[in-house]
């Protein structure tokens, strides 16, 4: 198995994503072919890690895949890499709510049998960082907390002291970066504002961050860390591909950047030909659509855009083939976005809100649809700042205890949960399945809302 290390953090906010991001870059840069990583349901990471390495980015969620897929993606992802860098999510031992850490970055690190390095802001820590730095290494003994890089130090003083500190406690200081405003990313309401979004902006930031990592970390002592358990056999898409090749046009640019790499893979080992459409710039679908899957993102900070293309909007309206629909996806088939009209294709209107909706959920299909038959159960997770009345149909995509969700029906499935791919690969081969029923009966145009749920 490629080596790897874990970077980790006390809490969110720490620096953990310029540190991961820039020692991805840095490595690479030092000519290491470097695989990217992110634990749990995070997006926008990703789309930085890949800028930074130069392949996909990928998430690592024991949560929506279960923990024996973990190190099979892990394998998986990093093929051809002689080193991998994981970033962590939230701190250390934080995971799903209530879980006693499943799905946390120590779990994770745990399923790899990875070193973790913890990343600590240091602003406004002295000598009392060595009570920090000795409970995280002592309250979870199966975690091997092997070293620690001080972000934001403020003076060589300052880093004398916590450099003393960290030597009371023995964990080698692997890096010291000091406050440095060029590796600062901008965000908004749901995190970082995305790659695909920031643009030449992006690659400058990263480009900082390695700059800063290089300089600041010892990148020698870095990769002499990195370790493997050496035991894991990559996964693989265990489905049969249809015949027919269908296209299957995915929603990109920068207002659908949610997915997971391991979404395209799949789709092509059903049989599709995958064609990527972007709704802020292309007027047509892709030649011979026969299905539409419309990934999360950033709509409502396009609304405007996305309903000034009509000819494309009318496209999708029209096209009468399966639609799988996630979150944004979902905001973009409905009658209207913040008052912008959308595609219509879903019997609701949508609006920002001022509240997160934030979580996994443990949902179940009540219906069978063009992803799902009825009773398929799986883990997702929501992330999103608005809302959809009303917030299903008749038949909704999803139900969980206390609550239902999206639209569902013969050539639809919508909804705000996230799903990951990879832990139902027979979903993505039912639809692909009627993609390629609807290619071979090209003449049927109906559109794809179920008279039972408009």
């Amino acid at each position: 198995m490629t080596p790897a290390l874990v970077v980790a953090a006390p809490s969110s906010g720490s620096g953990k994503t310029v540190v991961a991001t820039g020692l991805m870059a840095a490595l690479r840069g030092a000519g290491h072919r470097v695989a990217p990583f992110k634990v749990g349901p995070d997006y926008i990471d990703p789309g930085y890690h890949t800028i930074a390495a130069g392949r996909p980015g990928r998430n690592l969620d024991p949560v929506l895949v279960g923990e024996s897929l973990v190190g099979p993606l892990f394998a998986h992802g990093s093929a051809g890499a002689d080193l991998a860098v994981v970033e962590g999510v939230m701190g250390l031992f934080d995971g799903k709510v209530g879980a006693d850490g499943f799905g946390s970055t120590a779990h994770v690190a745990g399923l790899l049998g990875a070193p973790v390095v913890l990343v600590v802001d240091t602003r406004g820590h002295g000598s009392s960082i060595a009570a920090l730095l000795h409970g995280f290494r002592t309250w979870r003994p199966g975690v091997r907390l092997s070293g620690v890089i001080l972000n934001q130090v403020g003076s060589a003083r300052h880093e004398a002291v916590l450099r003393d500190a960290c030597e009371e406690v023995g964990l080698a200081v692997l890096g010291v970066l000091h406050r440095n405003a060029a590796v600062e990313v901008p965000s908004r309401h749901l995190g970082l504002v995305t790659a695909a979004e920031h643009g030449p902006a992006a690659v400058r930031a990263v480009a900082a961050m390695a700059d800063l990592v290089t300089a600041g970390v010892d990148l020698a002592a870095i990769v002499h860390l990195a370790q493997s358990n050496g035991g894991f056999a990559p996964w693989e898409p265990d489905i049969t591909a249809v015949p027919g090749k269908p296209v299957v046009a995915v929603a990109g640019g920068p207002a659908f950047t949610f997915g997971y790499a391991e979404h395209a893979e799949l789709l092509c080992a059903a049989g599709a030909e995958v064609a990527v459409v972007d709704p802020l710039r292309d007027t047509v679908l892709p030649d011979r659509t026969a299905g539409i899957v419309l990934p999360g993102g950033f709509p409502e900070q396009y609304a405007a855009e996305l309903s000034a293309n009509t000819k494309l909007r009318s496209a999708v309206a029209a096209a009468g083939v399966p639609v799988h629909a996630e979150c944004a996806g979902m905001l973009y088939l409905t009658r209207s976005l913040d008052g912008h009209p959308m595609c219509g294709l879903l019997p609701a209107d949508a609006t920002m809100t001022g509240g997160l909706t934030l979580g996994y959920r443990d949902v179940v299909a009540p219906h069978d649809s063009v992803l799902h038959p009825a009773g398929t159960r799986l883990t997702g997770h929501e992330f999103h700042r608005t809302t959809v009345t009303p917030a299903h149909g008749d038949e909704p995509a999803w139900r969980w205890r206390g609550g239902a969700d999206g639209f569902a029906g013969p050539r639809h499935h919508a909804s705000y949960v996230h799903t990951h791919p990879a832990a139902s690969p027979a979903s993505v081969a039912r639809f692909v399945s009627r993609c390629a029923t609807r290619s071979s009966s090209a003449a049927n145009t109906t559109p794809i809302v179920d008279h039972n749920t408009a």
